[in-house]
């Protein structure tokens, strides 16, 4: 039963000393969730969960090698000199192509407006003529 304990004291005691070392050896900036002190007190007071959650959450996240060779580091983004050129326009208003299509669009829409407006007018008028031949017809019945 000793050999289990001691066993289980050393593999914390490891555990506690290679997530120090980790933790105290990492870029400020690259450290994730909390600040380095806070990782520290956590590794130290609550061993050997905090050791763990340090691998699991506090690490900084590994570069990752892409099929064409080159390194991606989570969350490094482009750099401006290697930022993807975009194909087109970002935006409908940035495309003259579509803008010159809305300006047709909205002369198509006022010409159809004009022929209702004159179509309604006409039809209006000839009510009016009817009303009053019916009115005038009345009258003389």
């Amino acid at each position: 039963m000793f050999r289990l304990y001691s066993l289980f004291a050393l593999v914390d005691l490891a555990l506690i000393v290679i997530a120090l070392i980790d933790c105290l050896s990492a870029e400020e900036y690259a450290i994730r969730a909390l600040p380095r002190g806070i990782w520290v007190l956590l590794i130290l007071l609550f061993s050997p969960i905090g050791p763990i959650v340090w691998f699991v959450a506090g690490r900084p996240p590994r570069p990752v090698q892409l099929s064409n060779g080159t390194v991606w580091r989570p969350g490094s983004g482009f750099p401006e000199n290697q930022r993807p050129a975009r194909s087109g326009p970002v935006a409908p208003d940035d495309d003259p192509e579509f803008l010159r299509g809305l300006a047709a669009s909205r002369k198509e829409d006022e010409q159809l407006l004009k022929s209702w407006e004159s179509d309604l007018r006409r039809r209006e008028e000839e009510l009016r003529r009817r009303e009053s031949g019916f009115k005038s017809g009345d009258d003389e019945a």
